[in-house]
């Protein structure tokens, strides 16, 4: 193997060491929440962005169109967004935080704010 292929290989296993390192330190972040990841995602884009359709939000969160619509549903039942027809094209759904949506994703980012400041104090 060239040195220089032996650099790459490095540079691909820290890399990777790093991706879960953070994937784990955002499960932490999430966890206590009561959402997994993927409803996480979709509160936090709907907090940053405001109400979108459901069309929308799926891209933005890596979501396929029918993992999007499962996740909203599931939000919904637990009324922490809210779904309906947009005013201008009854096709399009319109998804926003409910205000226990809001609190709880607000309540989550503030946790995760003084985490980071603790974990940067180290």
């Amino acid at each position: 193997m060239t040195q220089g292929a032996q650099k790459t290989d490095h540079v691909w296993l820290v890399m990777i060491k790093a991706m879960h390192a953070l994937t784990r330190y955002a499960a932490a972040g999430i966890e206590g929440t009561g959402l997994g990841n993927s409803d996480f995602r979709v509160l936090e884009v709907l907090l940053h962005k405001g109400p979108l359709p459901v069309n929308t939000i799926g891209p933005i969160v890596n979501l396929t169109p029918g993992s999007i619509s499962i996740a909203v549903e599931r939000l919904v039942e637990k009324g922490l967004v809210s779904r309906v027809e947009s005013a201008e094209d009854r096709r399009v759904r319109m998804v926003a935080l409910t205000s226990a949506g809001k609190n709880l994703i607000v309540a989550a980012f503030q946790k995760h704010a003084l985490s980071s400041e603790n974990t940067l104090l180290i």
